[in-house]
């Protein structure tokens, strides 16, 4: 009797089979709506009268920023051949070499954040909207929008994760396979009951399904803490950005141990004792790049909400969450909202 679970078989990439439609896209689509959502039922709550011109904007910018950033780190940090250095107009060039289209392959989280950061910051400031009150509103609604890319990777079956003799790991039918002449491969297979036959086969095992890990880590629950238990009327504005970068990187930093490394990157950082292979949980002191990114996230996180503290030492006591939002021209006049 097998220990282990088989990825499901009608679970297919392409929404309509032999159309150019898969749900990966349609993941992106419903985390840009989740997040657009969220955060309008944030200005509802609180009262807040934005102009609804300008938030539309605001969301356009931030998800061209998210787009180009997310894409542009892939490029130079997670291809290690050179390519795109060489050749940088293929970041965006979505045929291979037989002008077959393949899309764009490859986005970096961390850099998606970067570039929708940039992208916000710099039309809050031409528009006169405060940065941090924004900042607060959008990080407390992006955790849930982040899920369904989590579950657009496992519908994919991408970004699989370490190989595991859990009862809830998962085959993944275009997992790399293990030789059987190894010893771990096959002493793994036996305790799972994937039989092998000879020492040439080459072994598929199971493996953590860690995008649903993600999506429940740095999406569901990160969401839950921001949005019901951290209370942004007891706190500084613009310190939910903190608690958000801060409870991402933890959440991502722990999930990292479950993800296979990129193949192409392996261990960017081994602490331990002994060589161990990305593709097993063997010690806690071998790091991928997801956390270094997600260590620089935790403690950038911590610098800032330490400045943002001092800088609100010296300012005079104002209500964090004001009424009266909108860019202050003209001697401070309001700015009605469209309706």
């Amino acid at each position: 009797m097998h220990q282990y679970l088989q990825f499901p078989t009608w679970i297919q990439a392409e929404i309509i089979p032999g159309l150019p439609f898969r749900w990966y896209g349609l993941m992106y689509l419903l985390a840009f709506g989740t997040a657009y959502i969220l955060f309008r039922i944030q200005l509802r709550k609180k009262k807040l009268s934005f102009d609804i011109d300008d938030v539309n904007t605001f969301f356009f910018w931030a998800i061209v920023g998210l787009l180009l950033g997310a894409r542009v780190l892939y490029a130079f940090v997670y291809e290690p051949t050179g390519r795109y250095l060489s050749s940088p107009w293929l970041v965006f060039w979505p045929f291979d070499e037989s002008w077959n289209f393949v899309g764009l392959a490859g986005m970096s989280y961390h850099g998606g954040l970067i570039g929708a950061i940039v992208a916000g910051i710099i039309y809050l400031r031409v528009k006169g909207y405060s940065c941090l009150q924004w900042g607060d509103l959008l990080t407390v609604s992006v955790p849930l929008a982040y899920t369904w890319g989590r579950l657009g990777n496992f519908i994919n079956a991408e970004l699989y994760g370490r190989v595991t003799t859990a009862p809830f790991g998962m085959i993944f039918p275009n997992a790399a396979r293990f030789p059987a002449n190894e010893r771990w491969v096959v002493e793994t297979a036996e305790e799972v009951g994937i039989p092998v036959v000879d020492a040439d086969q080459m072994v598929n095992l199971p493996r953590h399904p860690s995008q649903l890990y993600e999506a429940f880590l740095e999406g569901i629950l990160l969401w839950i803490v921001l949005w019901f238990i951290v209370d942004p009327r007891k706190r500084l504005q613009g310190a939910m950005i903190g608690w958000y970068v801060i409870g991402y990187g933890i959440a991502r930093f722990i999930a990292e141990y479950f993800r296979e490394p990129d193949p192409q990157l392996g261990f960017v950082l081994d602490l331990s004792a002994t060589e161990s292979a990305p593709h097993l949980l063997a010690t806690p002191w071998s790091f991928t790049m997801g956390h270094v990114f997600s260590s620089v996230m935790i403690l950038g996180g911590l610098l800032y909400l330490l400045i943002l503290r001092w800088w609100a030492a010296g300012q005079p006591k104002v209500s964090t969450f004001a009424t009266d939002t909108g860019p202050k021209r003209g001697g401070g006049k309001k700015k009605r909202a469209k309706r």
